[in-house]
């Protein structure tokens, strides 16, 4: 019997603790699929999520991220259109200019009202739950 496994991902919504209204870091992607996208990536095996995420965000955009609190877990199934996967999503903060690296085209600072568009995957919902979560404190309900 072959086992199909969702595959493991983690994006990291960063924070720019030294700017004003701390504005979080969105990259353009290099690669299909093509749009905005939260920093992040799939977890290598034998590699805890949290180091992933720290290793994601350097790659990508070359800052050393202090993660916060992990925000919530999104696994719809097509939430990714390559394939099944399940992303674990943190909350970090960084300072620091960020700069594009590995698979992202280039980076952009954005606040609540000035998202650009098109954000990939399920990034939009992700992020309009995070900005709830900001604002209020409200968590995504499961």
């Amino acid at each position: 019997m072959t086992y199909r496994n969702p595959t493991p991902t983690v994006d990291i919504i960063i924070e720019l603790s030294d700017r004003p209204d701390r504005p979080i870091i969105l990259i353009e992607r290099q690669n299909p699929p093509y749009g905005w996208a939260i920093p992040g990536g799939f977890v290598d095996y034998g590699e805890a999520v949290e180091t992933a995420a720290r290793r994601e965000a350097r790659e990508e955009i070359s800052l050393d991220v202090t993660l916060v609190e992990q925000f919530y877990v999104y696994s719809d199934p097509q939430r990714d259109q390559r394939q099944h996967t399940i992303s674990i999503v943190f909350i970090a903060t960084a300072s620091g200019e960020p700069r594009a690296a590995d698979d992202a085209k280039t980076v952009g600072l954005f606040l609540p009202d000035r998202l650009p568009e098109p954000l990939c995957f399920d990034h939009g919902q992700i992020l309009t739950d995070y900005w709830h979560y900001r604002q209020g404190g409200d968590r995504p309900k499961l």
